[in-house]
């Protein structure tokens, strides 16, 4: 959450960081800021609600400083004011301070500055930060061979309790950066004549792609035409420099008129792209070339844990269905942010899975760092080449679905799934799982971005069905088995862009007490595969309609064996194996979030209180 964009270099700083603040808003959108050094000072410009806030109020200042620093802001300490919005300074004007995360300890380094001559004037715990670094700036003794403003910064950080990504400015430093990380992501952009530092690639991807991934308790000093990246304890690092893979166009918003609409319909290439040279040459199974394990080590697992938070636990209790079902692995899905916290029992042979797009997740990682710690495999799924999550698991599985920008999940979705799937494939023909049901497995796999795409084809008639239901305040959605994952899944779409109360049960559950709320003005959202249980749902549905509640009902069922009468609204979807049925019920009930949003004139890539990557607790 929040977005940091620091820039050193020839050109005028201004323009470019709020350029890299636009790439970056989906990180948070409350309010926004930005200060560059001036002749001994900081000209500085803060303003609550969007970007493009701030570069109105921007633009009527002439910003010709060379060095700057920006953010765009994700409220915790403090109200979305103008004050309380980044950058905070010190409050004898020597330091400015861009922050990502949470100072646990700040009301006790707040009473220690003032009790050493330095005022607040915001409810911020980043305001905390940057006066104890003044304090120590001003404690420390000038030194030829000692950079004093480094210095402060790190002696500062061993005092800090919690998470944090920071970028400082000192006004007797014009022409330098600071840097550093714990639990928050930053990273360094490497460029010509200029250096970027950014809590996100995308902020400077127009202008470089070399970057250098910080890891926790490291600190980066940038100037126009050199770095160098050391730890807290002024230790050296040898810095990694990467390439990053995407191209400036993959996070432009094209013809499309949202980020989520772009995403949504980018699907069938993310698919595509998660398939994309998995395969074994005789077609029966599924290979990966990151997860560090060989067959004999997979053979010895007897049990999956899967950590993850929002979409991504969505995934994972997929993942849980498909392994169990194709691979006989029994496997348990884990809030991460309960896990990190409670004893939990797991045996020796337990392998753990983490799944998170952005592998920034705060909770994802922690939960990661837990089961490492107590000895276990640890291998991730992930869309970010290069996350903290990516760099600190034992082996794993890049999505390579592309940039996504729109907050409320996707295409990063779909591709999990459809990777869940192939991994029990994998793990499935390490076991029991025959030659021809592999291949056939293999043969539906293949399938998937041509039936994505026959779904998509339906998006006028799911926005017709958008725009009769937008008035609605309450959804129930309603599936079993594999489907009930993505009833959840749904129900959280449709929550968090159009702001209508929606539940996910198990279809059979809704008869112990969700049928409470079913009324005229309550539509259920039923998710209806052909198959063993299709009879079993259709009970279902008639046990809502008889109590008049509207149906919308998404079937993989023909006509003959769903007929049009059971539902007020029937979106059908290619009928395949059931392993990637998932993946192709997914689609419709994100294009009827995105159009009932769009009825009730909500900000579908901006929902409110929201941010893409949730790196604090």
């Amino acid at each position: 959450m929040c977005g940091i964009v620091g820039y050193v270099g020839k050109q005028a700083a201004g323009s470019i960081l709020i350029e890299g603040l636009k790439r970056l808003e989906y990180r948070g959108y409350d309010s926004a800021g930005l200060a560059v050094i001036g002749k001994g000072h900081f000209d500085l410009v803060k303003k609550a609600g969007r970007v493009e806030n701030l570069a109105r109020a921007a633009a009527v200042v002439k910003l010709t400083a060379r060095t700057g620093i920006a953010h765009t802001r994700w409220a915790t300490h403090g109200g979305v004011t103008d004050a309380n919005a980044h950058p905070h300074t010190s409050s004898d004007g020597k330091f400015a301070v861009c922050h990502n995360g949470v100072i646990e300890n700040y009301l006790g380094i707040k009473k220690y500055c003032e009790n050493h001559g330095f005022t607040f004037s915001t409810q911020t715990d980043t305001e905390a930060l940057v006066n104890l670094i003044a304090y120590h700036y001003h404690k420390e003794p000038e030194n030829p061979g000692k950079n004093r403003f480094v210095s402060a910064v790190r002696k500062a950080l061993l005092h800090v309790e919690g998470a944090y990504g920071i970028a400082v400015l000192c006004a007797d430093c014009p022409g330098e950066i600071v840097g550093a990380r714990k639990g928050s992501p930053l990273v360094v952009g490497v460029g010509h004549g200029e250096n970027m530092l950014a809590s996100d690639v995308s902020a400077f991807i127009g202008r470089t792609q070399n970057v250098i991934y910080l890891d926790d308790g490291q600190v980066a000093h940038l100037t126009a035409t050199d770095f160098n990246i050391t730890t807290i304890a002024d230790e050296a690092v040898d810095p990694v420099i990467a390439t990053v893979d995407w191209e400036i166009e993959q996070s432009e918003l094209g013809r499309f008129s949202h980020y989520m609409e772009k995403e949504i319909f980018e699907q069938p290439t993310a698919l595509e792209n998660a398939l994309r040279g998995r395969f074994s040459d005789d077609h029966s199974t599924a290979k990966f070339g990151g997860l560090n394990l060989d067959p004999i080590q997979l053979r010895h697992i007897d049990r999956i844990l899967f950590c993850a938070c929002g979409t991504a636990w969505h995934a994972c209790l997929v993942a849980k269905h498909l392994i169990e079902r194709f691979a006989r692995i029994p496997v348990e899905v884990d809030y991460a942010s309960e896990f990190r916290y409670r004893n939990a029992p797991l045996d020796k042979n337990t392998l753990v899975f983490v799944m998170s797009q952005s592998g920034e997740t705060i909770d994802t990682l922690e939960a990661l760092r837990e089961a490492k710690r107590k000895g276990h495999r640890v291998l991730a799924i992930t869309n970010v080449v290069g996350s903290t999550i990516a760099r600190e698991s034992d082996g794993g599985i890049y999505q390579h679905a592309g940039p996504e920008i729109g907050v409320a999940s996707t295409k990063a979705f779909t591709s999990q799934i459809l990777l869940a799937a192939m991994v029990a494939l994998y793990l499935g023909r390490l076991r029991d799982l025959s030659f021809t049901e592999g291949r056939a497995m293999v043969d539906a796999i293949r399938t998937v971005p041509g039936l994505a795409n026959q779904v998509l084809d339906q998006a006028d008639n799911i926005q017709a069905i958008a725009k009769k239901y937008a008035k609605y305040k309450d959804f129930l959605f309603l599936g079993r088995q594999a489907m009930y994952p993505i009833a959840l899944e749904g129900a959280l779409k449709l929550k968090e862009i159009s702001y209508i109360h929606a539940e996910g049960y198990p279809a059979a559950e809704m008869k112990h007490g969700p049928i409470a709320l079913v009324c005229p003005q309550c539509p259920s959202v039923f998710f209806v595969p052909r198959g063993e249980i299709l009879k079993k749902v259709i009970s279902n549905i008639e046990v809502i309609r008889a109590r008049k509640g509207p149906v919308i009902a998404i079937t993989s069922a023909p006509p003959e064996e769903f007929p049009a009468h059971l539902a007020e609204d029937i979106i059908r979807v290619p009928d395949a194996h059931e392993a990637i049925l998932p993946v192709l019920f997914t689609l419709p009930i994100q294009l009827l979030a995105y159009h009932i949003a769009l009825e009730r004139k909500c900000d579908v890539d901006k929902p409110r209180n929201l941010a893409k990557s949730v790196t604090v607790e």
